[in-house]
């Protein structure tokens, strides 16, 4: 199939029935939301765009919205304050099996749904995932990352933006920051995971559920320490401080390092107990 291109520069449909594998979506300001579900076609809703249209192709499998001026490769270094003149509401329904892509400045984005590989870069505004289980590659400056019921393996990099686990399942998850907060909520037990976090001045609080099964060093310079669990030894009692030991048959990782913020280590309740008793990071670490 040869290459379509749209233009759209007031609020428009468009339906796609051949096949898409690839979603490519980069926008400025607004929100994006992108859905993957059961059928075999595509859809695209622009329900408000203000400044320059965008440009909708397809190529082969291969379905890309975007500003014709806002490359991919290079783009977390678009801040150019003229971009705040432009705005787009953009929902996307595609096949689940898809990878996507998605790039926004200044906006919101939202992904569920979705089993291919999906790749976020933002410089700001807030990104949700929802249930995706393919791996997850989110790259932001200072946007905001919330992660719900993630089976896929997730890597986060961000200058200031704080980063939010839910029910994580996935088999990895590593994250770097330099200011922003991470809370990492392991869901039921089960495959060990390999968690590895490190921020400079961000706080980190994660819980694990129960039983755990980790080999667990948890590092701050000059923060406070709060451990939910006795296998685990507690060292230094004013500046450095470590959180060490082996939780279960130590087959998983957990590893955490801040330079001035605080680690809490929480613990999930077994799951025969009423939920509501559990402890809950809370955003920020004791």
């Amino acid at each position: 199939m040869t290459e379509t291109t749209w233009e759209v520069a007031e609020p428009q449909k468009l339906g796609f029935d051949d096949p898409v594998t690839t979603l490519k979506v980069r926008i400025v300001n607004g929100t994006v939301n992108v859905v993957g579900t059961d059928e075999g076609s595509a859809r695209l809703e622009v329900s408000e765009i203000e400044g320059p249209p965008l440009v909708v192709t397809r190529d082969r499998d291969t379905l890309t919205v975007a500003y014709e001026d806002l490359p991919w490769q290079g783009f977390l270094k678009l801040l150019d304050p003229k971009e705040r003149h432009r705005s787009a509401v953009v929902s996307l329904v595609v096949p689940a099996g898809a990878s996507v892509e998605v790039g926004v400045v200044g906006a919101g984005a939202v992904v569920s749904g979705v089993q291919g590989t999906t790749s976020v870069r933002g410089v700001s505004g807030d990104t949700t995932l929802v249930g995706l289980t393919g791996p997850v590659l989110a790259e932001t400056v200072s946007g905001n990352l919330e992660a719900q019921a993630l089976t896929g393996a997730l890597r986060f990099h961000s200058v200031s933006g704080d980063l939010t686990v839910v029910d994580g399942a996935g088999p990895t998850v590593k994250a770097e920051t330099v200011t922003g907060d991470m809370v990492v909520d392991i869901g039921t037990a089960g495959a060990p995971a390999d968690i590895r976090l490190t921020t400079v001045s961000g706080e980190v609080a994660i819980r694990l559920p129960h039983p755990a099964d980790a080999t667990v060093e948890a590092n701050t310079a000059s923060g406070a320490v709060s451990n939910a669990f006795e296998d685990l030894r507690v060292r230094g009692q004013w500046g450095a401080k470590r959180i060490t030991g082996t939780l279960g048959a130590g087959t998983g990782t957990l590893s955490a390092t801040t330079v001035s913020g605080s680690i809490a280590l929480l613990r999930r309740p077994p799951a025969d107990e009423d939920e509501t008793h559990a402890d809950a990071p809370t955003g920020k670490a004791l």
